[in-house]
Order: structure tokens, then sequence, then C-alpha cells
């Protein structure tokens, strides 16, 4: 063969390899994957024609089980239910959503229907909306490998499934990282490129997700869009959910200040799975709604997942019920109540367990959510033998005596709340509408739900941001809204009251399921309480300043979930007050 015959050769050769290499797509970039379930939502008229009752929701007509004022129906495949109860010239009630994911149980929320006719009731189902929602910012490292991570602002998840890298072969595509307690990297999950359509299809915790590039501008990844905002501040707006609004300056807040707390929580770069996400912030004066800021998407009709402020839910229902005339009080017993005859071989310990002792974090259970006790929440939650969780918790064995330290444990709020149940006779998602969710003019509220259909009391409740700020301001109002007595001066008070020391560390105290701490404000000390839940939620009642604090957000099982108490508040807010 010729000279120019090999170079003919090798240049074939060369382009033949050219053609078979692969060519990496450029991966880097922010992508996002939204899945979004249709649960049942609509109309809901329940109609009596006949001598029959019938409910007709979402094209499902059914019959209505009546006994005396109360009513329920039931949709098929655990699509939803509802019990209502006759008041009046309305039916009020409460639907109970299936299972959704987002929640990881099912839900309730109050339903109010009005006559539409003769024999004809009509009200409007509003299901909690069931998403999911999945960040991957990819980044290329120094050493030239893709870095990213996953981000759920729903429920974290990327902090269990901890992803730090990306790697793509051909058409795989696959993210790496290190489980806790692991020494070497893993795959944690394998999926497909599809470069045609620009798609990153990955499954995770058994569902698969399309992960498209979000080039949005005002995408939620970020607090106010990727280029934010220059902040400037505007008033509340007024509605009929019983908040009179005011401004900063009128209730004696530096405007100046407060707008560098809005403009830091705008500007708080979204650069690792740490970064701290702040969804709200709301702050009350006097009384009065003077700021109220949302971020990543988030707005003024989303219910947040609150985690386990909602134990302070469960106290101020106990409260409301003692004031309304329920007959439970702090020295009740807990196994008398449960079970009405108390065995003869009942650990002693248990015998003289009371009310009291659950409300304060003080009942001798052997669990502390750490979720290596027998008691923790999840392995509560996450095990099938037993459904009933007051029944799983009042066998969970006695670590010490009642009364002798407090540990945190989430089954403790529930076994109180299902002592006011079985003393009041009426589920507690009724007795909350009834006594306080109605007084206090919430509505789009949602109450997790234990298997059994009990809701839950110790956290996972839903609540719009300026609702969950009602929590602290009937706190500061010593437990009266509107001139109307919602719970006791002296409930109100020994809640947030420094009963116990919760965190030597951080000087965290506890009194009713309220959380407390000490700030230092102009050269002295005052008193703060708090409903505090996972992700950085926030109610916070100042009594010697009349401020009511909310923060909600989504750092879930992240230490930047404390930021707002710890930092925000004394650092940032309460050097703005005059």
């Amino acid at each position: 063969m010729t000279k120019p015959g090999w170079i003919a050769l090798a240049g074939a050769l060369l382009l033949g390899g050219a053609a078979h290499s692969q060519v990496l797509p450029n991966l880097e970039g922010l992508w996002a994957a939204r899945s979004i379930r249709a649960p049942v939502r609509g109309t809901l008229l329940i109609i009596e024609r006949g001598g029959t009752t019938s409910a007709d929701l979402a094209g499902f007509t059914v019959p209505v089980q009546k006994s005396g004022k109360s009513l329920r129906f039931e949709l098929p495949d655990g699509q939803g239910s509802f019990r209502g109860r006759r008041s009046g010239n309305e039916i009020r009630g409460q639907w109970i959503q299936g299972r959704t994911v987002t929640a990881g149980a099912r839900v309730s929320t109050p339903v109010t229907l009005r006559p539409d006719g003769p024999g004809r009731w009509r009200g409007e189902i509003v299901p909690l909306d069931d998403r999911t929602t999945f960040y991957l910012p990819v980044t290329k490292a120094s050493d030239g490998r893709l870095a990213t991570y996953l981000r759920n602002p729903e429920r974290n998840q990327g902090r269990f499934i901890p992803v730090s890298r990306m790697e793509i072969d051909g058409e795989t595509v696959r993210l790496l990282g290190t489980r806790r307690g692991a020494k070497e990297e893993t795959v944690l999950s394998a999926g497909r490129l599809d470069a045609e359509n620009d798609v990153i299809r990955l499954p995770i915790d058994g569902t698969s997700y399309d992960f498209a590039r979000d080039r949005g501008a005002m995408s939620a990844f970020y607090p106010r869009g990727k280029a934010g905002e220059r902040y400037a501040y505007r008033p509340p707006l007024a509605f009929t959910d019983g908040w009179p609004v005011s401004t900063l300056e009128k209730e004696g807040l530096d405007s100046a200040a407060i707008t560098r707390l809005v403009q830091f929580l705008i500007d708080l770069p979204m650069d690792g799975l740490g970064a701290h996400q702040v969804h709200s912030v709301l702050i009350a004066r006097h009384g009065k709604l003077v700021l109220e800021e949302y971020f990543h998407g988030a707005h003024r009709d989303e219910p947040h997942d609150l985690r386990s402020a909602s134990k302070s839910w469960t106290a101020m229902l106990i409260g409301a019920a003692m004031q309304s005339g329920v007959p439970i009080r702090l020295d009740t017993r807990v196994y008398q109540t449960f079970l009405g005859s108390v065995p003869a071989d009942l650990d002693p310990r248990k015998k003289a367990m009371t009310l009291e002792h659950l409300i304060t974090m003080t009942a001798g259970f052997d669990c502390d959510d750490s979720g290596d006790r027998p008691g923790d929440e999840d392995p509560m939650q996450e095990q099938t033998g037993q459904p009933d969780w007051y029944k799983y918790s009042l066998a969970v064995p006695m670590a010490w005596s009642s009364g002798d330290r407090i540990v945190y444990c989430s089954m403790k709020p529930n076994l109180a709340g299902g002592m006011l149940e079985k003393i009041a006779g009426e589920p507690m998602p009724e007795m909350f509408d009834r006594l306080i969710g109605r007084p206090l003019k919430m509505s789009k509220y949602y109450l997790f739900l234990q298997p059994t259909g009990q809701a839950y009391g110790g956290g996972g409740h839903r609540f719009t941001s300026r609702d969950f700020l009602k929590w602290a301001q009937l706190m500061l109002n010593d437990g009266k809204w509107e001139g109307r007595q919602i719970f006791s001066r002296d409930w109100a008070r020994k809640s947030g009251a420094p009963l116990r020391v919760l965190s030597p560390s951080s000087g965290q105290t506890y009194g009713y399921l309220w959380n407390s701490a000490a700030y230092d404000y102009q050269g002295r000390k005052i008193h703060a309480y708090f409903a505090g839940g996972n992700g950085g939620q926030i109610s916070m009642g100042i009594p010697e300043l009349g401020l009511a604090i909310v923060f909600t957000g989504g750092s879930y099982a992240d230490p930047a979930l404390f930021n707002a108490q710890r930092k925000y508040i004394p650092q940032m807010i309460l050097p703005a007050v005059n």
C-alpha cells in the first residue's frame, strides 16, 4: 500500500473512532422534577330525596348513612370519606382525604355545607395538594467531576438520600453518595438520559421522576427567583381572617432593620443541601399583623407542615376543652382513662402516670425520639403490627418513674390527645374546629391522622402561616380571642412557663407542650415561648414586647432549622423593636 493509502486508512480509523466515542452532554445547571397527584376535590352536595339521602361529589353518587343528626359516607377505593353533623341549618363535618404521599398518611380538614334548596346542602371539598418536588443542581467540581445534591422542599428526602455527585455513561445516569454510617460511596439511583428531549429519568424511593432543566427566572429553588430582588417593605393586606393589620413603624419596629432581615433572607445562597430554606416570616405587634413575607414559592393560602410544632396544638386543645367543661384534669390518670379497669399486675409507675406527666414530657416511658428506643416516633409509625398507636404506646416499658426527668418523646402528647378524646367523647378534629378553629376564623388546615383515623397529637398538622401566627397571639392574649376566652389565663401562663430545662446546652425550657427561652434585650433578659418543629417551624410569643413571630421553613433534619430562634430573632428582629 502506498503512503497516501496508509494516510487514508489512518484517517478513516480516526474518524470511525471519533464516531463511536462518547461526546458527553453538558448537564450543568438546575434540574427539577415534579409529581402532582390529583385527590378528589370539588362541590359536595348532600341530597335528601324520597326518604333516602345521598352524596354527590366529583362524579360519584353514594348513599349517606344517617344516625340522628350525624351523617357519613365513603367513596370507593379509599378516595375519601366524610363525617358530619347537622348544626342548625348547616352540616358541619370533616373531609377525610385518602392517604397522600406528601403527608404520608390520611388527613382531615373541616367542611361546612349550607342550604342549597329544599333537602339539599352544598359545600366545597378542598383537599391537601399532593405534590412532590425534587431539585438537582449540577455543577462541575474542581476535579472535573459533576457535583450535585438532591433537594426535596416538601420533606427534604435529600437528607436521607445523600447524593454528592453524578456520573454519565452513554445514556445511563447515576447518582452517587455515601450513606450514613458507610465508608464507601455507592450508587443511590441509576436512570436514563433522554438527550433528544433533554430529560433525565431517575427512580427515587421506588417512583420514577423526569428531571427537566429549570431555567425559570422565578424558580422556587431560590428564595425570590434566580436573580433575587431589592426588597421594599409592603404592609400586609387585610382579609376577613381576624387579623387587624398595621405597619412596622406604627407598632414600634424599625422598618429599616426589618427590611435588612427580609433582604438577608432573599439573598441566602442556595449553594448546598444545608442552605437555610425559609418559607415565610410574619410578625405581629400589639395584636396587629405588620409583616408577611414568603419565599421559595410558598404563599399566603398554602398550609405548611408544622411537624412537632403541632404538639402545641394538642396543648391548646386540652386547655380549650377544660375551659368548655370537659372533665379532664392535670392529675387524671393515664392508664385508668384508657383501660377503665387497671390490671392488678400493671407496673406501679404506669398506674401513677398522669396527664401532666405527658404534657410536660416527664412521663417515664422508654423513649426519646432518637429512633433507638421502643417508644420513639419513627419505630411506632413505621411498624405495622399494631395500627392503634395508643395501644402501642401504652405497652412501651418504663425507664424511670414519671416526674423524675424530662425527655422529649412524641408519643407522650399523642397519648394526651387520646385521653382528651376518650373523656370528651368527641373526635379531636371536630373539637378543635368547634373550640378553636371557628372562633379564630381558621379554615384551610389539615390534621395528620393515625392509622385508626384519630388526629395525631405528636405533630404533622398543616396550617397557613397567618393561622400559625394566631397560636402565639392567642397565648399573648392569655387565651382570649375577640372577647372569647378560648382557654384560661392560667393555662396560657403555665403552657409557656419554663417549668423544666429541656436542653441545658441551649437553655431551652419547657412548659405544657410549649418550648421557651430567654433572650437578651436592651441589657436585660426577656422570656419567649414558642411552638417549634423540624424544618424551622416557629410560632413565638414574647409577652414583654407584645410581639408574635412566625417562621416556616424546609430545612428538615438539618442544623439550619434552629437559625430562626437562635440567630434571626435575637440578632435581627429584637434589636428592631422599640
